[in-house]
């Protein structure tokens, strides 16, 4: 995948059916789609794929389990079918998960038990595995760092767990290996219409060379998460607000504080949230919040009322408890989700399942959403997208697509089992040079061969890129991943032919993005 294949296309005159403007999940998503259709796609993000919330994530495909409690069926019903299908075709990221519901009431075992069997029940031939009944004992085989006082039991049940971005990378190599032109750091200034104010067409900026291209397409989508009334604007300046940002926030312990391979999920926490602890790339995630954040940035930080929130929470679980000299990396994410209908609505009890509107010009923007359901909310994209521009019909490919990289079965042990397929070429090229296996830093797995293949394979242009997307080394372990910078920057300036100044720069910048995940 390589973003000069792009540009070469936007600088010729191509008439494209389909322009996506944002590079998360459900852009990317919809890029393979629209691809793998046979359609002219093209997406363009401001940033780098995956940059915002499609990184922040539980890491979790899920149908959610709390949305059944809310009485939310269908979006229940809608993402456990698309939980079965993200493993179906992603084998390589997406993972059965065991997850623990301990409770301290009598009533908790009967209750929780009848709510998973119909969560079970709704995921039909795409089930992961039975929810069960399980005994004080069970559990603290298998959470051993559960307080034990008062447990009465607990139920276990399955759902899935992947690496957001790694997939979201994935579903990038997937569209432009089915013919997709992608391009990251590349933003959207604005957007053309003929003379009966139907949008034609967009212009856009290479953030790299500041060149500004004027594209043809004949129809554009708005896949911008929390950011897509600016598009909206740009379209009509009297557009209201569609969207409404809610902050998850979330921190990474070391794997003692489960000490165990299964998860923990508390349906119930003492203001109605619910709380997991889940292990991924040998640390444990615990999270999350939901605030509602009437202001809001690109890299947004958490409050230090969330991460209290968090800490205090698991204390009342966990009999080693987590403080704050024991968080790793602390990361928040921004939900997208609808405008409140209703005066005073809190953010937790806003509906996940998306909108898509179509705006007067024949702008198609989605709205709302979550990670799992990507496929579909793609889907449903580009069917509007053949409606508003007259495309030739053609059928749905991606209930039944493998995704790039797909490996029937990946080695979870080994930390590169995210490569799935691709793992085979980049050990080939680790083993060309012997600089190339040497470790970025004593506290985490990567080596320099990663640094190499991430800017040649994946579009890595920024060491940020690397270290927060590529690898995960920011959000494992913030601290490591700063020492790492420097010799990632001198890395990809050899590689990218920088100057020194570059180097500095890049290291600075880092620095900045990653003061937001340390505490």
């Amino acid at each position: 995948m390589k973003r000069e294949d792009g540009l070469k296309e936007i600088k010729t005159d191509v008439l494209w059916d389909v322009i996506i403007i944002g590079g998360g999940a459900t852009g990317l998503g919809s890029a393979v789609d629209s691809a793998s259709r046979g359609y002219k796609t093209l997406l363009v993000e401001k940033y780098d794929f995956a940059n915002g919330t499609s990184s922040r994530s539980t890491k979790l495909a899920h149908g959610g389990v709390r949305y059944l409690a809310q009485g939310d069926i269908s979006l229940v019903l809608n993402a456990l079918e698309e939980r079965g299908l993200m493993m179906k075709n992603a084998p390589h990221l997406v993972k059965n998960q065991k997850f623990v519901i301990p409770y301290y009431e009598w009533w908790g075992g009967p209750f929780y038990t009848i709510g998973l069997k119909i969560y079970d029940m709704m995921a039909g031939k795409l089930g992961l595995g039975s929810s069960e009944f399980i005994s004080k004992e069970e559990v603290m085989e298998f959470i051993p760092n559960l307080i034990d006082e008062d447990l009465k039991g607990g139920v276990i049940y399955h759902d899935g767990q992947f690496d957001d971005s790694r997939l979201a990378i994935n579903l990038a190599q997937t569209a432009y290996d089915s013919g997709a032109s992608l391009i990251n750091y590349c933003e959207l200034i604005g957007l053309e219409k003929n003379e009966d104010g139907m949008i034609n067409g967009v212009r856009i900026v290479d953030k790299e060379s500041k060149e500004e291209y004027s594209l043809r397409s004949k129809t554009v989508i708005n896949a911008c998460g929390v950011f897509v009334d600016d598009i909206l604007k740009l379209d009509d300046k009297n557009t209201p607000k569609k969207i409404v940002a809610s902050q998850g926030v979330h921190i990474v312990l070391d794997s003692s504080f489960l000490q165990g391979d299964h998860a923990i999920m508390i349906p119930k926490t003492p203001d109605d949230r619910v709380l997991f602890a889940v292990p991924w790339h040998g640390k444990v995630i615990v999270g999350t919040t939901d605030t509602l954040m009437k202001e809001y940035s690109e890299n947004p930080s958490p409050l230090e009322s969330e991460i209290d929130f968090i800490l205090e929470t698991a204390a009342k679980y966990l009999c080693k408890a987590p403080k704050r000299e024991d968080i790793l990396s602390v990361y928040a994410g921004l939900r997208p989700l609808m405008a409140p209908e209703e005066v005073g609505q809190e953010t937790k009890e806003i509906s996940r399942n998306h909108k898509i509107i179509i705006s007067l010009s024949g702008l198609i923007t989605v709205i709302g959403g979550k990670w799992t359901t990507y496929r579909h909310m793609a889907e449903d994209l580009i069917e509007k997208a053949i409606f508003i521009g007259g495309l030739d019909n053609s059928e749905c490919k991606t209930k039944a697509l493998n995704i790039h990289g797909y490996k029937e079965r990946p080695e979870f042990d080994d930390h590169l089992y995210v490569y799935g397929s691709d793992k085979e070429e980049l050990m080939d090229l680790i083993a060309e040079k012997a600089s190339y296996s040497e470790k970025l830093d004593n506290e985490l797995p990567y080596v320099v061969g990663q640094v190499i293949w991430a800017m040649r394979n994946e579009m890595a242009r920024r060491v940020e890129d690397v270290l927060a997307r590529r690898t995960r080394a920011l959000f494992l372990n913030a601290k490591a991943s700063v020492r790492m910078a420097p010799k990632v920057a001198e890395i990809m300036a050899a590689e990218f032919g920088k100057e020194d100044t570059w180097i500095k720069k890049e290291i600075e910048n880092y620095k900045e993005i990653a003061s937001a995940f340390l505490v």
